[in-house]
């Protein structure tokens, strides 16, 4: 007797485009087993919407929730990425491991929503307090664990991704005061990364992956040292080449930029997200394209920081691959960082659909590559409608005015260009009903745990 689930959908975006009348055949497991348009099948449940595959967020710092819109008004310094960072750092000071698990638990559930099925936590808060006086292991773990906890009650797929942070700058600086509660030596680290490795073993809802804060932060013998403990197929992500001033210091540091260096003292390959890659050159861009590595894109996040316009038209012309993520989650819609890519090249050129193909829907070549590219970097099979993949299923309500009249084709872009969170009214993760009828099922109980925690994070 078999155990799967049936769902017919009256349209569905596969891999190789529009189908009508699609049964998706899913197992206790949440693995997708068949996808067939097959009029014969009398036993799936109707959902009446257009199914496309669930969006992988490539970057996260969820604690960063916490502070959206808290730093908005101007200083008289001249306001920039480095200004913002100490409202961050005091925000990360006041996050206990139970404040982290609230903010997190709300932030993902919320991600869902939006559409976003799947998240690389990029965790850098490894102990907390003042200077990050509350530290040990078992700390370390309960952070981590903090925001495992919190995917699980979300329903959301994690890749856990402890983060390398040893240095405030090139050349070996000491982390400053308020960096403390970041920096691990590098045998703690790889401590964390085992401890974690063997708790992700017991869900097909988790992953581990390595993240490498950044060159300014790791030292290269200790990027060497952590690479060698590398699984096959274990993902790594760094920030990179984010900030003018960053790629300054790699200069006079190395005598490369950022990206140039790593790619000649680094194994990148395509387990590897680049996060920002904002002032990367046109060789660098084929450097990375050349490795199948992932760039990691943040437009909204990146606009609300002023760190620049990533050059989008060259790294697609290179043949390369991006994923995009939400970052400080000044946003949590996928649709907003997709067309604010597109926007962003328009506003360059003073065209209309430039990073699209003649002829092809530009949100549809948008959402597939970021979903395809994305899913690479989580480490798990996500990102797709197809047989062995997760049964990660966003379901468009297409009885809403918004798709008034339109042909399949036009459906993805109407929704990435015109469409809001309203949009996407079902969510499937893993198999399991998340959202119905635009409500998450656990959207009341982590709401209330949400504000208990900002309430005491910033009574102060």
């Amino acid at each position: 007797m078999s155990m799967q689930s049936r769902y017919r959908f009256p349209c569905a975006w596969l891999p190789d485009g529009w189908r009508r009348n699609v049964v998706i055949s899913v197992d206790p497991g949440g693995d997708i087993v068949d996808v067939s348009a097959d009029d014969t099948v009398t036993t799936a449940r109707m959902i009446n919407g257009a199914a496309i595959p669930g969006m992988p967020n490539v970057h996260s710092h969820a604690f960063q929730r916490a502070m959206a819109g808290l730093a908005e008004q101007r200083s008289g310094q001249g306001d920039s990425f480095w200004t913002w960072r100490e409202i961050m750092y005091d925000l990360a000071s006041r996050i206990t491991p139970e404040c982290l698990n609230a903010v997190a638990a709300q932030l993902y559930a919320d991600m869902v929503k939006a559409g976003y099925t799947s998240v690389c936590e990029f965790h850098y808060l490894h102990s907390y307090g003042p200077a990050g006086e509350n530290r040990s292991r078992e700390v370390q773990l309960a952070m981590s664990q903090a925001l495992m906890d919190a995917a699980t009650t979300a329903g959301i797929g994690l890749t856990v991704m402890p983060t390398l942070y040893q240095t405030s700058d090139f050349g070996g600086a000491p982390p400053t005061e308020r960096q403390r509660q970041f920096a691990m030596e590098t045998g703690e680290y790889l401590d964390l990364l085992d401890a974690l490795r063997h708790s992700s073993q017991r869900s097909q809802q988790l992953e581990v992956g390595i993240a490498l804060h950044s060159l300014r932060a790791v030292p290269p013998q200790s990027m060497q040292a952590v690479l060698d403990s590398q699984r096959d197929g274990q993902v790594v992500h760094i920030h990179i080449a984010e900030q003018e001033r960053e790629v300054q210091a790699c200069q006079q540091h190395f005598g490369k930029r950022p990206i140039e260096w790593l790619l000649d003292n680094a194994p990148v390959d395509k387990h590897w997200c680049l996060v920002h890659a904002t002032h990367a050159t046109s060789a660098e861009l084929q450097g990375v394209a050349a490795t199948r590595a992932v760039v990691g894109l943040c437009p909204s996040t990146e606009a609300n920081l002023g760190d620049g316009i990533f050059p989008m038209e060259e790294l697609l012309a290179a043949g390369g691959a991006f994923g995009i993520g939400s970052d400080s989650h000044i946003s949590l819609s996928p649709i907003e960082e997709l067309r604010w890519l597109e926007y962003q090249a328009r506003l360059a050129r003073r065209q209309r659909n430039v990073l699209t193909q003649d002829g092809r829907s530009g949100g549809a070549l948008l959402w597939q590559r970021a979903c395809t590219a994305g899913a690479r970097v989580t480490g798990r099979p996500v990102g797709e409608l197809a047989v062995g993949k997760r049964a990660d299923i966003l379901v468009l309500d297409l009885n809403s005015s918004l798709f008034a009249a339109r042909s399949d084709e036009s459906i993805i872009d109407t929704f990435v260009f015109s469409g809001t969170s309203e949009s996407v009214r079902d969510v499937m993760v893993g198999g399991r009903w998340l959202v119905q009828e635009r409500r998450h099922f656990a959207e009341t109980a982590v709401s209330a745990g949400y504000k208990r925690a900002l309430q005491k994070m910033l009574k102060s």
